[in-house]
Formats: C-alpha cells, sequence, structure tokens
C-alpha cells in the first residue's frame, strides 16, 4: 500500500514509523506546518498570568509547546488535554494533568468536566489560530470565565503545493491520512477534491470526518481509537 501522511513534519514520523512496520510504503507530504502566533505578547501575557487561573486546557501537543516555552514557572492551575498525545506532551514539559476524558474529542472533554462546578471559575485556553469552537462556550454556559489565547497558526508549507500535484496524479497512492481537520482543509485547497476521489481517506475521528464529508468527501474508515495508533489500526483493518 502506498498511504500519503499529511501531518506537520515535525509530528509526521509518529504516524509513519508504524505505517512501514505494517509493509506501508509511506509518502510524507506535510501539508500543515507550524508558525507562531500573530500576537506573541498576548501568549506571553497569559503565561505569566497562568496562575490566576483554574484550569489550563490543551487540545493538541502544538498547544502544550507553544505554551509551556513561554512558562517561567509551572502553573498551580489544573490541567486538562484532549488526547493522549496532549497528555504526554503536557507530562514530557513537567506539568501534571488531572483530566484527560476516553474519547479523545472536545465534546467528551467538557462532559468530563460536567463533576465540577465551573460558576465563577477561570479557565485558559491556548490554541490555534482556526479551531472548533466547542469547549470555550460550553464551558461559558456553565458559568465559567474562559480565556482563549492564539498559542500558534496552522500554515501551509511554501514547497506543499508543489510536492501535492506529484503525489496526487497517476498511479495515485491507495490511501491518504488526515490526523487532523486543518489537514484536510489545506489539501483539498492544493489539489481540489477530485484527486482525492480516486483513493482511500483514512480519518483520525469524528470531527475530521465531518470536515472530510463537509469537502464532499466520504470518509473510508475511522479510527476507533481517536489517536494515531488507532488511526494505524483503521488503515491495517481495510
Amino acid at each position: 500500500m502506498r498511504v500519503v501522511v499529511t501531518r506537520a513534519a515535525h509530528q509526521a514520523e509518529e504516524l509513519a514509523a508504524p505505517l512501514r512496520a505494517i509493509g506501508a510504503d509511506v509518502i510524507l507530504l506535510p501539508v500543515i506546518g507550524i508558525a507562531p502566533p500573530s500576537d506573541e505578547e498576548s501568549l506571553r501575557r497569559a503565561a505569566h498570568d497562568c496562575d490566576g487561573y483554574d484550569w489550563i486546557i490543551f487540545s493538541s501537543a502544538n498547544a502544550v509547546e507553544a505554551f509551556a516555552s513561554q512558562l517561567a514557572h509551572l502553573p498551580r492551575a489544573r490541567i486538562a488535554t484532549v488526547g493522549a498525545a496532549t497528555r504526554e506532551a503536557a507530562e514530557a514539559r513537567g506539568l501534571p494533568v488531572t483530566v484527560t476524558p476516553d474519547r479523545y474529542i472536545a465534546e467528551a472533554l467538557v462532559q468530563a468536566l460536567d463533576v465540577e462546578d465551573l460558576r465563577d471559575k477561570r479557565i485558559l485556553i491556548p490554541s490555534a489560530a482556526i479551531t472548533r469552537d466547542v469547549i470555550a462556550p460550553a464551558l461559558r454556559e456553565r458559568g465559567a470565565s474562559v480565556d482563549v489565547v492564539e498559542a500558534y497558526r496552522n500554515v501551509v508549507p511554501a514547497e506543499a503545493e508543489a510536492q501535492a500535484a506529484v503525489v496526487f496524479c497517476e498511479p495515485f497512492p491507495d490511501w491518504v491520512t488526515f490526523a487532523s481537520s486543518s489537514a484536510v482543509t489545506n489539501l483539498v485547497a492544493l489539489v481540489g477534491v477530485l484527486p482525492l476521489q480516486r483513493v482511500k481517506i483514512a480519518s483520525i475521528g469524528p470531527a475530521t470526518s465531518a470536515t472530510i464529508r463537509q469537502q464532499g468527501l466520504i470518509p473510508t474508515t475511522e479510527a476507533s481509537e481517536h489517536s494515531v495508533r488507532g488511526l494505524v489500526g483503521a488503515v491495517s483493518s481495510c
């Protein structure tokens, strides 16, 4: 199988290596690059004032890395993460994680915090510039004061268009894998929908699958465990 990995270059091997281990011919096509936030001072200020928050919520490893790089000390706030990889990134930075839901989606994190009265609690969410606006509105409805700070931006790498044109032509790859909605949006912008209708599509989870469908495509398979391991399993079982 020829399998396209669309993750950012610094994260691609986490998916590429286990795919190679099951015999896939992996094609690296990073359609996401990580850039600093448009307002770095706001991120620095949020990190400096982190002890004023009751909770800090991370929904990606990139958010963890961007925020942790600005910290002068470990925050007193409790930490919640979406997904095992995000939790591992936080713990690698010395940030003890209190809550990680079993399902690696934003809605599950909101449900996991149902056990706590959030009225008048202050919550900080470092996130990508463009992201699903699920957690903050739900927590505000429960009375929390939620600040969302841009920690990084997802950008399309300069070389991605030329690389994508080479990858999505005859002979077409067998699979393309998506670990985020941003990857779906960026690749469709680069090559259009028609080439992607020629290949099987593997999605890491329901949010990414929803974006795939919004683009007029159909996921061939979706990981039952919304993680890199689950994505590899989904491809190998088809």
